[in-house]
């Protein structure tokens, strides 16, 4: 048996991705079906049911569901839920589908169907109220509470079958991993406790202390990075991979940290996007969720240490996957290494630090990086990239909130 935690709900994983006869099948039937296009966070989304990322769901959730989620964080049947997961369409292709009738979600870039859905329901919901609820504010400044205002006016919910998993497979082959395939590889290696470390960002010298810790704690750790879209100015996935290999190649001990990628948009939700975060990587077979500074966030919307307090604020079994909190992480030229304010006594002048924001701020201005901020070979691949760019591409990176320390 198992030694690895549950999958979110106590059974087993929930993947609705197709195979064999029954893809070919469905893949068939679904040309012949009503198209609504979806956003990649949806498709994301949609992937993410697809191959168990998001089990227990069966599919977009309802209006009960919805609301349920934005206020109490749980579906109606009690189920922890941090974050609604829907999806929408605009009003006047909603009048054409009937409740009971079935159509194809087809990515809105290249149109490829990725699944089928029965619809259940259609509803409109307040998208103020949604947005106050999950990103804690309106401002369509914030690139999260942006995608929903931007999203169609009627949500559909039912349950779907998945067809497909878009560009991943093939774009991030040697990165891009279910949960089956995690859970695998964690038995294969003897770990039952295995910390994930979510990031968006290539690892600067902060990030590589924080794996270190967990690696000294656990039996494991799990290098998740995202793959999906992220706002303008910052990094985008291959790149980022890349440079997270070479620091794994470079300076870890082989064996003792597991690279891979999901198939996730950003949505900037820092608290909240903590407890999703946790709540999948419990489904990807981790114990523990590393939560340092400002996890998910953007600006200065939350605080720096919310995404850690609100595991505080939740029923003590909503999740298996633990918070492994750590404090701010620097470089102290006093002590001649990374330190943290819990091991650190020294002054401010002697710290350095450290941001994936600060580190895009440099790398797109042509500046100088202070020798502790990243290791040399992952600068080598990111000063490739920003060289490659036009100065359209370059997009200038505003360093705010709490990076600005």
């Amino acid at each position: 048996m198992s030694e690895l935690v549950m999958p979110h709900g106590g059974g087993g994983l929930k993947a609705l991705l197709l195979e064999g006869g029954a893809l070919a099948e469905e893949k068939a039937r679904a040309v012949r079906l009503k198209r609504i296009p979806i956003t990649s966070r949806e498709a994301g989304d949609l992937i993410m049911m697809g191959i168990g990322g998001f089990t227990p769901l069966e599919g977009f959730v309802g209006h009960d569901d919805w609301r349920s989620v934005c206020e109490d964080m749980a579906l109606v049947n009690g189920l922890f839920w941090p974050i609604p997961i829907t999806v929408s369409t605009d009003q006047a292709s909603a009048g054409t589908i009937k409740e009971g009738s079935e159509v194809a979600l087809a990515d809105a870039d290249s149109g490829e169907i990725m699944a089928t859905m029965r619809v259940r329901e259609k509803y409109t919901i307040d998208k103020d109220y949604e947005c106050k609820a999950v990103y804690k504010t309106t401002d369509t400044a914030h690139p999260g509470v942006k995608m929903v205002m931007e999203q169609g006016a009627v949500n559909l919910a039912g349950p779907i079958k998945v067809v497909s998993q878009g560009e991943f497979p093939e774009k991030y082959s040697d990165t891009y991993k279910t949960p089956y395939e995690t859970r695998a590889l964690f038995e294969k290696n003897g770990w039952s406790t295995v910390a994930a470390f979510q990031t968006r960002n290539p690892m600067h010298r902060s990030h590589e202390y924080l794996v270190k810790v967990a690696v000294e704690i656990c039996d494991g750790v799990l290098v998740h990075s995202l793959l999906g879209k992220v706002k303008a100015g910052d990094i985008p996935a291959d790149v980022r991979t890349r440079a997270i290999r070479a620091l794994i190649e470079n300076y870890f001990v082989e064996d003792t940290v597991l690279q891979a990628g999901y198939p996730l948009d950003m949505r900037y939700a820092g608290p909240r996007e903590a407890l999703l975060h946790a709540l999948f990587r419990q489904n990807y077979g981790c114990s523990h969720l590393i939560v340092g500074r400002d996890h998910a966030g953007v600006g200065s919307y939350y605080g720096p240490f919310d995404a850690q307090h609100i595991f505080d604020e939740i029923p003590a079994d909503a999740l298996a996957t633990r918070p492994l909190r750590i404090d701010w992480t620097f470089w102290c030229e006093k002590c001649g290494g990374m330190a943290s304010m819990k091991t650190c006594r020294h002054d401010a002048e002697d710290r350095l630090m450290l941001s994936g924001t600060k580190l895009r701020s440099l790398l797109s201005t042509g500046a100088e990086v202070p020798e502790h901020f990243s290791r040399p070979e992952v600068l080598e691949i990111l000063r490739e990239y920003y060289a490659g760019l036009t100065d359209d591409e370059n997009v200038a990176v505003n360093v705010t909130g709490h990076s600005a320390r």
